[in-house]
């Protein structure tokens, strides 16, 4: 499994439209076969911090997901939403073991 968080930091007055695109974006990546989670977590204390929680079953599941349409009009719409440019930190799974995944 190869696991990745995209820490993302938005602009207050953008945070509706945000979460809409990349809710759009989310529900549209976990039907990809490739993609075990898409999650979308919003900090508490401060709800303008939200991370991008993504499985993919294999580095090649992340390659194809970077192609799809969705992706290109998440990626287009969501720049000028941010405080500061993205980042994404990439896991491999330890527990559970990839076989247990579901």
């Amino acid at each position: 499994m190869l696991i990745q968080q995209v820490f993302i930091h938005v602009k207050a007055d953008s945070l509706d439209a945000f979460l809409e695109a990349t809710k759009e974006n989310s529900r549209n990546s976990v039907q990809e076969p490739g993609c075990a989670r898409f999650d979308i977590l919003q900090q508490k204390d401060d709800p303008t911090r939200i991370v991008l929680h993504e499985v993919y079953r294999a580095e090649s599941d992340l390659d194809h997901h970077r192609t799809t349409a969705h992706f290109a009009k998440w990626r287009e719409t969501v720049p000028d939403m941010f405080v500061e440019p993205r980042y994404g930190i990439q896991y491999r799974s330890v527990f559970p073991a990839d076989s247990e995944f579901r």
